[in-house]
């Protein structure tokens, strides 16, 4: 026969502890990351677009000054090398240094280049 006051009864429920937050706040969370995210990339982005437009801006006006410090240059180098000339050549005679020696008017001396 039963005991006094019955059996005691059975535990058929499964008892699962907690385990984590549910897939609402996860998806929350992941948003919220990927909000903060994109923020700080447009942030970059930004950044990065003022700086290549101050890099621009600098080399524009930068120019110039290359460009005359490459002329003065290539003038203390073309005197040098006419100074040269004169000082190897003086005992040939009829000799004029920096003279072309093509003998055509239409010789040209090369120019350079400056390419940026």
């Amino acid at each position: 026969m039963p005991p006094a006051g019955g059996f005691e009864a059975i535990k058929y429920k499964r008892n699962l502890p907690f385990r984590g937050p549910s897939g609402v706040v996860i998806l929350g969370g992941v948003t919220a990351v990927c909000a903060y995210g994109f923020y700080r990339l447009g942030l970059g982005n930004l950044e990065r677009r003022e700086l290549q437009r101050e890099k621009t801006w600098s080399r524009i006006h930068l120019v110039p000054l290359l460009l005359a410090e490459a002329d003065r240059d290539a003038y203390r180098r073309q005197q040098a090398a006419l100074e040269r000339e004169k000082e190897i050549m003086k005992d040939v005679p009829g000799w004029e240094a920096g003279k072309s020696v093509y003998n055509n008017p239409r010789y040209r001396p090369e120019s350079s280049i400056m390419l940026l």
